[in-house]
């Protein structure tokens, strides 16, 4: 398997004429490949979200237990893709993605035919289970992607051309709850009861299939086809920093000590992605939820408001990934402050909608759309740039891991730990009101965290 899964050798450099139309074709396509690629992932990560408040009515599972199961899949996948990270810088990118795409998607497609009883706490444990398996799998998703765009664009466009890419968890995480949405109509055109299991099979047919475009479109690195580095390609040696020939195998100490655990830069990184994932998340998966039981919306509004949240993050991603490059020179720190101070007005807004609903005389809904839209714009830009924080501080053949430490701490702690447990057990304590409150306190320590790097950014430009 480890042979398998090796980087493919240099090949001999195609003829000059050939190169610049070929090398323009290959980024297309492994920028394509990667974006469907990353997409596929998001349409069979969350399901349990959408699935959740429907069977929490069928007494499936409750709010705690749910909270519990969602976390699985974040501590899984915050080891997961620091692991795999260290695994997808000796391995071939392309092999790497689809197989994990494939088998997540199998794996989804197994939540959702199991034969569930009345026991939640067994219900509870066979989900967390699966959600476990899935959070492993899922850390073969970002890790090989990071390692294509760093092969294949240069750092003076990276940030833009990452936060394009970056996009695709957007867009895949809102049509997963499109697909939901239809695959639940489908269901129950065809007289199935517990509708809520297409919530995860209909999403993941659609994943299948894009692994095989992906599969097509992806290639691991330019040597690799016959091109020049994208550095010689296109005379941006900017940032470049020395890690060894493109497919050489870093000793895994060199990966996690030298380039990792020694970086204080990379250790601001994680920790400041601590708070904007419990945002993101806290949010964002626990909407659903939260609006169907505060009676704010019903079951096709929220999944609605669900991918509409999500589709605005893509607009946002890239709009700051262009700020960032137009106007702060590829620095990340100035934007990432910038969105985290809207993004802390957004949830002042989804917290209070009911209350300044009533005092303006309008329906709630229209503030809760307006709030989740303001911070969906914004909260992508962090974390895309965050990312792109992370891959410039290392060499390209560390790029994996950095991304998987950044992401330990993003997953771990401030997905799993804060927005998931965190957030379940204020909930049931003090109700949905403290536990939006929470979403804003973290969105003001989110500003500071990501303020810290704006100095260091300065002196490397």
């Amino acid at each position: 398997m480890s042979r398998f899964l090796d980087p493919p050798a240099a090949k001999p450099l195609l003829p000059q004429e050939k190169i610049d139309p070929v090398y323009k074709s290959m980024r297309f396509k492994v920028f394509l490949g990667s974006f469907l690629g990353y997409a596929g992932y998001y349409l069979v990560r969350k399901n349990l979200s959408l699935a959740a408040p429907d069977m929490i009515e069928g007494g499936v599972v409750d709010v705690v237990k749910v909270g519990t199961a969602m976390s699985a899949v974040s501590i899984a996948y915050a080891f997961s893709k620091f692991i795999m990270g260290t695994i997808s810088d000796r391995s071939d990118a392309r092999k790497f993605l689809v197989i994990g795409l494939i088998l997540s998607a199998l794996v989804m497609i197994g939540v959702g035919v199991f034969p569930y009883g009345a026991n939640m706490a067994v219900n509870t444990a066979v989900i967390f289970g699966f959600m476990l398996v899935i959070g492993c799998l899922s850390g073969m998703g970002w890790p090989p992607c990071g390692r294509i765009m760093a092969h294949w664009f240069s750092q003076n466009e990276r940030s833009f051309k990452m936060s394009l890419w970056n996009t695709s968890h957007t867009i895949g995480s809102g049509s997963l709850g499109l697909l939901a949405m239809w695959g639940v109509v489908v269901f129950g055109s065809m007289g199935i009861a517990q509708t809520w299991r297409a919530n995860f099979i209909f999403p993941a047919i659609f994943a299948i299939i894009i692994a095989a475009v992906c599969w097509w479109a992806l290639r691991d690195t330019p040597e690799s086809c016959g091109l020049p580095s994208v550095a010689d390609w296109r005379n941006d040696h900017s940032g470049v920093k020395s890690g060894g020939k493109v497919e050489e195998k870093l000793p895994f100490k060199t990966l996690l000590v030298d380039y990792v655990l020694k970086n204080k830069l990379l250790w601001v990184i994680a920790i400041s992605n601590v708070l904007v994932y419990m945002v993101r998340y806290g949010i964002g998966d626990w909407s659903p939820t939260y609006l169907q039981q505060s009676g704010i919306m019903d079951k096709a509004e929220c999944k609605v408001a669900f991918s509409i949240h999500n589709y605005i993050g893509a607009i946002g991603t890239i709009f700051m990934g262009w700020v960032s490059a137009k106007y702060f020179k590829g620095r990340c720190a100035p934007p990432n402050v910038i969105c985290m101070v809207a993004v802390l007005i957004g949830t002042i807004l989804y917290w209070q909608a009911p209350a300044l609903a009533t005092m303006m005389g309008i329906s709630p809904k229209i503030l809760v759309y307006i709030a989740l839209i303001m911070i969906g714009f914004f909260i992508y830009g962090p974390v895309a740039l965050i990312g792109v924080q992370a891959l410039n501080t290392v060499p390209k053949n560390a790029a994996g891991t950095a991304a998987g430490f950044v992401g330990l701490f993003g997953y771990l702690l401030g997905d799993a730990l804060l927005s998931k447990f965190f957030i379940s057990k204020v909930q049931v304590g003090a109700g949905w009101d403290t536990a939006n409150l929470m979403f804003v306190i973290a969105s003001l320590v989110g500003i500071f965290l990501c303020a810290l790097l704006w100095k260091s950014e300065l002196k490397t430009n």
